[in-house]
């Protein structure tokens, strides 16, 4: 099979799974093929050769079973690994602001300049009115850059750009919009809280905690198997009669608790909240949207699918799935 031309590849490396979706960008972007597959591999910030030969077979068998024909890749690095912060600066030209960045960096990455690849972006426009500039500032480790250039590099991929999963989740799930909105990102063993500000990254938050939590209380509640645990909570989720629910409630509740505080920030700055968006795999658990409402903001379920054109008789498969793809279809979407 030859690539086609306009054909990006979007790689998310989660905790517990890689996620891959191929994308064509021409009049419209339109999804040409996805895979998904645990890895039980974690890429840390030390050079672990035998972790990163073994990522690296998972991703190529993926790539091969899917038929991915895109070499080019964006990828992004998970939560864990990224230092991120929105930072605000006098305006001032380009030349300075690059030194002013680098300064402000350390105040909030806990590592030396040398050792983390720092980026940074504008948020909003440079030109609008204000003495500010708004800034967001990513910085990973390097060796986590070297470790996962490894992986690509022996799966046959040509990574042309990383970024942190937030980025991804606002363009495949919001666009151009404008939102103010909270995405809830609850997967395997951490879930991401990111505040929206009109469109752009305002804050993000991770905590240790996500659907594998969920799956260990319910085994140790009722002296299950992790197998039968994980049926459980997918058969009768947060909304059933049964006791089940009380077991997964405080781990819910931790997360609807940092959530409220992140509202309090925007209610603080008399910024009106839209919705809550849920995704991950921890997502699909039933009843969970329920479960935020009585934070009287509309909550929903993410639909990264009405960003890209597909086969429509894959629907039903995707929608199985689309939770869990959201990372991955937002870097695929990006076309720069």
């Amino acid at each position: 099979m030859f690539a086609k031309k306009n054909s990006i590849l979007g790689v998310d490396i989660g905790t517990s799974n890689i996620k891959i979706v191929q994308i064509t960008h021409d009049q419209h972007p339109v999804l040409d093929t996805y895979g998904i597959v645990n890895t039980p591999y974690q890429l840390g910030s030390k050079n672990d050769e035998v972790a990163i030969g073994q990522m690296a077979g998972t991703l190529k068998s993926l790539l091969d079973k899917a038929g991915v024909t895109a070499k080019r890749s964006v990828i992004s690095f998970p939560n864990s690994s990224v230092f991120s912060s929105v930072i605000e600066l006098p305006k001032m030209n380009e030349s300075e602001l690059s030194s002013a960045v680098e300064f402000e960096a350390k105040k909030y990455v806990p590592l030396a300049l040398s050792e983390i690849d720092l980026s940074w972006s504008m948020i909003g426009d440079s030109k609008a009115a204000g003495s500010t500039f708004k800034i967001l500032l990513t910085a990973v480790p390097k060796q986590v850059t070297k470790n996962y250039m490894k992986v690509f590099s022996m799966a046959g991929l040509e990574p042309e750009i990383g970024e942190i999963e937030a980025l991804a989740l606002i363009r495949s799930l919001i666009g151009n919009s404008p939102q103010n909105c909270v995405i809830i990102d609850i997967g395997a063993r951490s879930t991401g809280l990111n505040i929206i500000e009109n469109g752009f990254l305002r804050l993000s938050r991770n905590l240790n905690i996500g659907g594998d939590t969920i799956t260990d209380k319910i085994a140790q509640a009722l002296n299950v198997s992790q197998y039968r645990a994980e049926q459980f909570k997918k058969d009768f989720g947060v909304s059933s009669a049964t006791f089940i629910p009380d077991t997964i409630k405080p781990v819910l509740n931790i997360i609807k608790s940092e959530v409220k505080q992140l509202l309090a920030i925007y209610q603080s700055q008399s910024i009106k909240v839209e919705k809550i968006i849920l995704v991950g795999g921890g997502a699909k658990l039933p009843g969970i949207v329920g479960f935020f409402e009585d934070l009287k903001i509309q909550v929903e379920l993410g639909d990264p699918l009405k960003a890209v054109g597909y086969p429509k008789n894959l629907e039903s498969v995707l929608k199985r799935y689309e939770l869990s793809l959201p990372i991955a279809i937002g870097l695929a979407l990006r076309n720069e």
